[in-house]
């Protein structure tokens, strides 16, 4: 247990995310020996059907309501409980937050990483600009906000082109485009969702890239005191094109020495450029033909499971870490034999409309032992084509004693499935 002056570290948990995530945190925060109070805008946006019950967010030794959207108000709210309550820390799971914690670390002299940095790392554009001037590699790219800009933008960089929009996440309306029509329709998709599933105005501003070739990987990191400690590599198998879909992800990935060294180095360097500290890091990267290539950075732990593949494999759990580092404490972010080398999560991806009326291909899921966790979606479920990884049916994770193998095993016990759908088209 870590204690923090003579106590157990509060933390203020501000929003969170639903989904897996929710709990991840919550019991990484315990398993560090802290405690958290969670400061939200609706709490019933956390007890809604198909979350947890009792929810992990419920293990709060304080709930707090206020408006977390508006830093304006927040802020000297937040500084009253601080004079109550002293926390130690601020932290959150949800990326729409992760600026509002940067703001009440610095307003409260908590550690965390700056706000400038944060801001930064959750403006994809901003990432971009810095991370080029420092010299880190990444796809030739252009920003605009009228349409007439972005078509020329577009004509400049050719394609085929990745579109985003600067501010959202789980890669919603990431769009490869490779003429003009389809990018007229990404870009009033992206317009067509001004305000994010958290009630915050979003940027109108559209990112447009090069499209990469390669796989994709992210590197785990964890940076305290402006040193950076690489966990380790995860692949990423990537579906649903032209959007951009997470099937699944291996821990460690399946790379030769020397292209592991590139990968990290590079993840180091966006994180060092973009002055990223006392902080765990989900890092995304293409491998081309030219090498590494940078795709973005998340300063907080992985999501879609990562972070449980990490744990597995290394016997660190990332969530625990990050509770300590934002509650200025030094992790041991040593290894640890845990007999597993490789785990894997693979996901069930919707590709038709219809009612979910049963699933079939996962009757001895329960007797195999390399299968550590499953879900599946519940007959009677809405089901919709994926555009991205908000919507999954289903995930199965498997580990291995095995270097690099988990990954494929995963990938066949989700592809067994097979999922009926009344009324699919």
């Amino acid at each position: 247990m870590l204690e923090l002056g003579g106590h157990v570290g509060h933390l203020l948990m501000v929003e969170s995310w639903v989904g897996s995530m929710s709990t991840l945190l919550p019991a990484g925060i315990k398993n560090s020996g802290h405690e958290f109070s969670l400061l939200t805008r609706n709490l019933g946006h956390y007890l809604r059907a198909g979350t947890p019950t009792p929810h992990p967010l419920l293990g709060a030794v304080n709930v707090f309501t206020a408006e977390t959207n508006d830093e304006s108000t927040l802020l000297p709210y937040v500084r009253k409980l601080h004079q109550t309550f002293g926390f130690d820390g601020v932290i959150t799971s949800c990326d729409y937050y992760l600026p509002t914690v940067a703001a009440i670390a610095t307003e409260l002299g908590l550690p965390g990483a700056s706000r400038s940095a944060v801001a930064d790392a959750c403006d994809k554009y901003r990432t971009r600009q810095i991370c080029l001037g420092a010299g880190v590699a990444g796809p030739a790219f252009a920003v605009a906000e009228q349409y007439d800009d972005i078509v020329g933008a577009a004509a400049e960089l050719g394609y085929p082109l990745v579109v985003k929009p600067v501010d959202l996440c789980g890669g919603m309306f990431v769009r490869r485009v490779d003429d003009h029509t389809q990018l007229r329709a990404a870009v009033d998709a992206i317009a067509g969702f001004p305000v994010n599933a958290r009630g915050q105005h979003r940027s109108p501003r559209i990112l447009l890239e090069e499209c990469l070739d390669g796989p994709e990987f992210s590197v785990e990191t964890v940076t305290v005191a402006g040193q950076t400690t690489v966990i380790g590599v995860t692949d990423k198998q990537i579906t649903g094109a032209p959007s951009f879909i997470e099937s699944g992800h291996m821990f460690p990935a399946a790379l030769d020495p020397a292209d592991t060294r590139a990968v990290a180095e590079l993840a180091v360097a966006a994180i060092t450029a973009l002055g990223l500290d006392a902080t765990v890091a989900h890092t995304e990267i293409k491998l081309g033909p030219q090498g590494p290539r940078l795709i973005e950075v998340n300063p907080r732990p992985a999501g879609n499971r990562i972070t449980e593949l990490v744990r597995r494999v290394t016997g660190l759990d990332l969530t625990a870490v990050h509770a300590e580092t934002v509650a200025g404490g030094k992790p041991d972010v040593t290894p640890r034999e845990t007999g597993i080398a490789s785990a894997a999560v693979a996901f069930a991806v919707p590709t038709h409309t219809g009612l979910l009326t049963s699933v079939d291909g996962a009757q001895n899921w329960a007797a195999d032992t390399r299968i550590v966790e499953h879900t599946l979606a519940d007959p009677g479920t809405e089901v919709r084509p994926a555009t991205d990884n908000n919507t999954y049916l289903g995930h199965v994770m498997v580990v291995d004693e095995t270097s690099h193998t988990a990954g494929d095993l995963a990938q066949r016990l989700i592809a067994d499935l097979h999922f009926e759908l009344g009324g699919a088209r």
